[in-house]
């Protein structure tokens, strides 16, 4: 039997239990999540992000990326974020965004900073599908850390310390991966915890 819809079944199934009256809310909400896990969708800022749709329309629903969605607006980056790829997008939260010194994110959302913006933004992108195990032996087999180019030109570089992946920008800067492997129909988002930037 198909596996996706043997999924689709249980995601069903569990939402049906749900909404009955046989079970608390504890309950419920540990039934739905475990039934959420095995279907392969995760929970970034709130939000239950869909396998099946992509990049866009789940990033859209996350509460914590409402600045990376009105950045990727403001660049006209949209519709490239909604095509077919795969790409691989770290995903900075509000927070990360917050961090910059004051009026960078004000300044970065005007028309005339269209261009820089949009470099930003492309430097948080890889082409192609990488998952956090892919990244950590890649990083592994180089010695200790591995530079892939982002879709924007820059190099980003790779390393694992205690179990968890980071990516350092060309300043310097080091992101850490917070939610790992967020499956999308054309990629994948890895959560960052950082802004990454060009030189």
């Amino acid at each position: 039997m198909n596996s996706k819809f043997v999924k689709s079944v249980l995601v069903a199934a569990t939402l049906s239990l749900v909404a009955s009256s046989a079970f608390v809310p504890a309950q419920a909400a540990t039934m739905m999540a475990n039934s959420m896990k095995m279907a392969g969708t995760k929970m970034v800022g709130g939000a239950a992000m869909y396998p099946t749709k992509n990049i866009v329309e789940n990033a859209i629903n996350s509460k914590d990326h409402t600045t990376l969605v009105a950045a990727a607006k403001a660049a006209d980056l949209v519709a490239t974020l909604e095509s077919k790829g795969p790409f691989t997008v770290f995903a900075p939260t509000n927070e990360a965004f917050a961090a910059l010194p004051a009026g960078t994110v004000d300044t970065l959302l005007k028309p005339e900073n269209k261009a820089k913006l949009a470099t930003i933004l492309t430097d948080h992108v890889l082409a192609g599908h990488y998952d956090v195990a892919d990244l950590a032996a890649r990083a592994k087999a180089a010695g200790g850390s591995v530079a892939i180019k982002s879709v924007g030109g820059a190099a980003l570089t790779f390393t694992v310390k205690a179990g968890h992946v980071y990516v350092t920008d060309e300043t310097g800067g080091t992101a850490r991966i917070t939610i790992a492997d967020v499956e999308q129909s054309n990629g994948v988002i890895q959560v960052v915890n950082k802004v990454l930037l060009p030189k």
